[in-house]
């Protein structure tokens, strides 16, 4: 592909739903032009994963984009389901099935999805990497790597073990730079040592650092009026030396145009910004209960199919605000359970990118369902 890539990726892991309890409803007319909005303006990396919008967002992608555009005008990217994959014998099965749901015969960039100490140490026994590396010796893969939540140490041995990959896809945002959990200044700083180029995955957070608590959006609009709190959050993301590309998890043709009058061209933060930033990340942090960023992940395990994000999205609204809404409750637990279910197995806690003690917040929020 000719030229220089435009730095912002089309995260498929947010699309456009027809109904929003039913994640596999994808509303095929405004992601069409979603896609055609992003092709048209330059940009043309799209990053997917099997079990997206519950295994569907493979399949959309190669009905909005795959069949509708050139192969070498678009840039596709999947990663290895690696949280199902039970024995070596099913890397294949599942490479062979996103091959085919995806409508393509090769990937740019694959992935062993989220990496951390307990992933890591499964995909190892079952030699996850060498499977990629024989794909990528095929032509099946041109360019591997992983996404990865856990602390810059672990990322280090995972690097220094396999200096074989091409790039990490790493989770970066001003309100996690410095964040001890996240790590997101270590961890990019590690790979910058091992000189893998960056993915950025949730630069805005979740929508966190897109709805800002009034205070916070009352600074961003004294200083530029009218422009949208994420722009900020993704030029903090581009603006960094080892990043080649900043995913975002777009849901609509007004967000894509949005963020495409951002990255086009996106201008480095200067200083005044940068300080602004940092106040902004002291008000969320103290209004911010719960730090999470509505992966959903946690509901990959969940025997009781608890909608654990939306709670912790209410809930977070519930700390700024004082309001409990008995209607959004209603509609994130409409068909899932309650916060009141939870039998605190401890199988979110393993799964969660946040290491987040997800069993003690739905004891809270129980309290609060009456």
């Amino acid at each position: 592909m000719a030229g220089k890539i435009k730095k912002l990726g089309f995260g498929a892991m947010r699309l456009p739903l027809t109904n929003p309890e039913d994640k596999t409803s994808i509303d095929y007319e405004e992601l069409n032009k979603m896609v055609d909005l992003f092709m048209q303006a330059g940009f043309c990396y799209f990053d997917t994963a099997y079990l997206y919008h519950n295994e569907c967002s493979e399949g959309a992608l190669k009905k909005a984009l795959v069949e509708r555009y050139d192969r070498d005008s678009y840039i596709l990217a999947d990663k290895m389901p690696t949280v199902i994959v039970k024995s070596a014998d099913e890397y294949p099965v599942y490479f062979e099935r996103q091959l085919e749901r995806t409508g393509v015969e090769y990937f740019d960039y694959y992935l062993m999805h989220n990496m951390g100490k307990d992933r890591y140490k499964k995909t190892k026994e079952l030699d996850g990497f060498t499977f990629a590396m024989k794909k990528k010796e095929e032509g099946k893969i041109r360019n591997f790597g992983f996404s990865f939540h856990d602390d810059a140490e672990t990322l280090d041995g995972i690097l220094t073990a396999h200096p074989e990959v091409d790039f990490v896809q790493l989770q970066i945002n001003y309100l996690d730079w410095e964040n001890e959990i996240i790590q997101s200044r270590k961890c990019y700083e590690t790979a910058a040592a091992h000189k893998k180029p960056v993915i950025v995955m949730e630069p805005v957070k979740g929508g966190t650092l897109a709805a800002l608590p009034e205070a916070a959006q009352a600074l961003l609009e004294q200083h530029g009026p009218g422009v949208s709190a994420a722009s900020y959050a993704l030029r903090f993301a581009a603006g960094l030396d080892n990043v080649m590309m900043v995913l975002s998890g777009m849901s609509s043709a007004a967000q894509v145009a949005e963020n495409i009058r951002t990255m086009d061209d996106p201008q480095p933060l200067d200083g005044k910004e940068r300080e602004l930033l940092a106040e902004i990340v002291e008000l969320i942090n103290q209004r911010t209960s719960i730090p999470c960023t509505s992966c959903g992940y946690c509901m990959e395990v969940c025997p009781k199919n608890i909608a654990i994000p939306g709670l912790f999205g209410l809930y977070n609204n519930y700390k700024i605000n004082g309001n409990f809404s008995k209607m959004y409750h209603e509609r994130i637990t409409f068909g899932k359970g309650r916060a009141s279910d939870c039998i605190a197995c401890g199988k979110c806690v393993k799964n969660c990118p946040q290491h987040l003690q997800v069993p003690g917040y739905l004891r809270d929020i129980a309290a609060l369902e009456g």
